[in-house]
């Protein structure tokens, strides 16, 4: 966990998925390894959550200035069952 000059909690993570779908008839594996970032009381809360487990979440995709790789801002997130 970081704090913004702000004094803002800020947790940077990596967030990864895979999964199986069917394409054109034949099954593709997809992976994907995303950056992303929480701040407030959210990421105080994300912090405390156990490592490689599945989890929903939400928020907006952006491009920081400077950058050519984007970055997921998370809104929430909830267990999946």
């Amino acid at each position: 966990m970081r704090y913004t000059p702000a004094g803002l909690p800020a947790l940077d993570i990596r967030l990864e998925h895979e999964s199986s779908i069917e394409e054109a008839g034949q099954q593709r594996q997809v992976s994907l390894a995303l950056r992303a970032v929480a701040f407030g009381s959210l990421a105080e809360r994300l912090v405390h959550q156990q490592l490689g487990s599945s989890w929903q979440f939400t928020g907006f995709l952006v491009t920081p200035r400077g950058y050519k790789h984007i970055v997921f801002h998370i809104h929430s997130f909830q267990i999946i069952s």
